[in-house]
């Protein structure tokens, strides 16, 4: 079974690719960690986890979740992650945890996909996207015939800098990058209500036509980018900077076609 967290579409394509290439479910965590649901999961077939990467590890949510829930049946499990470049040495916090719930870890493997993380860096241009997807595409199909064939993914070769980004870097980029106070409104709001709906952490609630930011935020970037009016700054930092999300990149007619290669 595959089990993906998403936040402005990325894994849920990746998840899906895969899904439909060895003939297996695709589950949207996304209900589950908004109500807090961790009740237990059964499944006969491997576990593929797919989700974005953050500070290059899984992000908390998610781990927070898989602490919490009982995967039962297969002790097999893969991670696949998402991310704008590279994933560091999530891997080996991944195989910890794995070893510590006594799962057989069958590797973690990265996949580039469009960047979308605008509260610090800038999302590609649809030319650039759409190139992206043609090489993940390669890249998610890859993974898949491996996990069909019940192979391990290749490991990575791992140097310090990885070591430091997943360990020192991550460790400080909860506290020190991942607050909500820098989210506002612009005028165009129009109070919709659709961020609201989308904050996996429902730390988003609407007060007098307008979003209000509360504890919690996991920096998704959901609200930010899937904004219908684009009316959701973080603070200077997205000011100009074009939004990302999978969807919109489908409607693009290049872009759709390379997702069918």
């Amino acid at each position: 079974m595959i089990l993906y967290y998403t936040g402005t579409g990325n894994s849920a394509y990746a998840a899906c690719r895969i899904a439909a290439d060895i003939g297996d479910e695709a589950v949207n965590l996304f209900p589950r960690l908004r109500d807090g649901d961790t009740s237990t999961i059964e499944s006969q077939k491997p576990w593929i986890i797919v989700t974005p990467t953050y500070a290059w590890r899984v992000p908390r949510i998610v781990r927070d979740w898989l602490d919490k829930t009982e995967l039962r049946g297969s002790r097999e499990i893969y991670f696949v992650m998402t991310c704008g470049s590279e994933i560091g040495n999530a891997g080996s916090y991944a195989e910890k945890w794995c070893r510590g719930k006594g799962f057989d870890f069958k590797g973690c493997a990265g996949v580039v996909m469009p960047e979308n993380y605008i509260a610090m860096f800038k999302a590609p241009s649809p030319k650039e996207e759409a190139e992206i997807i043609v090489r993940a595409n390669g890249r998610l199909d890859a993974l898949a015939q491996s996990i069909a064939k019940g192979e391990s993914f290749t490991r990575p070769q791992i140097k310090l800098m990885d070591r430091i980004y997943s360990g020192i870097v991550n460790g400080a980029f909860y506290p020190m990058f991942v607050k909500s106070r820098k989210f506002r409104t612009t005028d165009e709001c129009i109070g919709c209500g659709k961020c609201a709906v989308l904050c996996p952490t429902k730390s988003i609630r609407i007060e007098g036509g307008r979003p209000v930011w509360g504890d919690g935020c996991t920096h998704c970037m959901a609200c930010i980018c899937d904004c219908p009016k684009e009316a959701i700054e973080y603070g200077k930092k997205s000011k100009g900077k074009p939004r990302y999300h999978f969807e919109a990149l489908e409607k693009q007619p290049d872009s759709a076609a390379a997702h069918r290669q």
